[in-house]
């Protein structure tokens, strides 16, 4: 049952107002219509039984409402879920994890949930011209990385759907020389990697690349995490295919290709959580603020779909928020008070 958005329908039955209001958020960012959201009396005294394509109840206990179960019978062939687990509260590890297991159980009923960018919708950034690059030179006091060194500082680049738009955006608008390396891990059909490729790098001072195995990651570079297999940096940073499949419902991982990136980069491993659907990033933001990484976010109204970055947001791990062209010009910006922090005190221990 799908409504006219196209949007598969859930409705949900609970006596516990603040589970309504998780489950209601919850299925909103997995892309659902919500037909119906109350308790069972107000259910049962609905003038029109709600068309639904799967209901969701939670009750404090079944035996206060012992008609609610037969009531739904006999108006839907719609399957229902019971006793669904009490969302934990908001913003903290617990709770993502919930919302990912209530995703699995919504994708055991309704199928793939997931909405990502289409090849079309790929294909017309090509043809899109920045409309305001940062600057096309370096700030006077950062001097140009040098070609083909090896990064110290990387930044994982993490979107899903509205994300192509999104880093070109932030990619179209850095200078080049940047003394950084990215990594980039797109929620993607694997089928388009090769135009994503293509379609990012078109304007941008910084080109897409696949992963490769014993590649270290050099500045300038945005290297593509692969959706086949889980990718790892060894001990000595160069890049590493597994034999298995990313963890979680999407690929790649989001939460693992930052976890990976942090095991081996530590504090200068940074992360910018761009549109995206569902919540993925916010169990790893963290485990990196606790590294000493910078967690950023792009912010909701310039996102396709903002529930990625307000996920980890909600975490209080994002140390700054903005659209793609601000995100870059922080960056900007970050780099260059970092390198004449360490002029200062390499001048300070002469």
């Amino acid at each position: 049952m799908t409504g006219q958005s196209g949007r598969a329908r859930v409705g949900i039955v609970s006596d516990i107002v603040l589970q309504r209001h998780r489950l209601q958020a919850a299925a909103a960012k997995f892309g659902l219509d919500v037909c119906f959201s109350g308790d069972p009396e107000r259910l049962q005294s609905h003038p029109d039984f709600p068309e639904a394509g799967l209901w969701l109840v939670t009750l404090e206990d079944e035996a206060d409402h012992p008609a609610l179960f037969d009531y739904l019978l006999d108006n839907t062939e719609a399957p229902v879920l019971f006793g669904l687990d009490q969302a934990p509260s908001s913003g903290t590890t617990n709770y993502f994890r919930w919302e990912r297991r209530l995703l699995g159980k919504l994708e055991q009923q309704l199928g793939d949930l997931a909405q990502l960018d289409s090849k079309a919708s790929i294909e017309e950034l090509e043809v899109r011209v920045p409309e305001s690059p940062v600057s096309s030179e370096l700030p006077q006091w950062l001097a140009p990385a040098a070609p083909g060194s090896v990064a110290d500082e990387i930044w994982v680049l993490c979107a899903s759907l509205g994300g192509p738009a999104a880093v070109k955006a932030f990619l179209d608008s850095l200078p080049p020389g940047l003394p950084v390396g990215f990594v980039y891990a797109q929620h993607i059909d694997g089928n388009f990697a090769e135009v994503l490729t293509r379609v990012l790098g078109r304007h941008a001072h910084y080109k897409l690349r696949h992963a490769e195995e014993n590649y270290r990651v050099k500045n300038g570079d945005v290297v593509l995490m692969p959706v086949e297999h889980e990718w790892k940096f060894d001990t000595t940073g160069v890049l590493t295919e597994q034999d298995t499949p990313w963890p979680g419902p999407y690929s790649p991982s989001i939460d693992k290709v930052l976890l990976n990136t942090a095991d081996h980069y530590g504090a200068h491993c940074h992360a910018i959580l761009f549109s995206g659907m569902g919540n993925d990033g916010a169990i790893a933001a963290p485990l990196l603020k606790a590294y000493g990484s910078r967690i950023w976010v792009q912010e909701s109204t310039s996102c396709g779909n903002s529930s990625m970055p307000d996920s980890v947001a909600a975490t209080g791990c994002a140390s700054f928020c903005g659209t793609p062209e601000q995100l870059a010009r922080e960056l900007v910006k970050t780099i260059e008070e970092s390198c004449l922090l360490k002029g200062r005190q390499k001048r300070g221990s002469a």
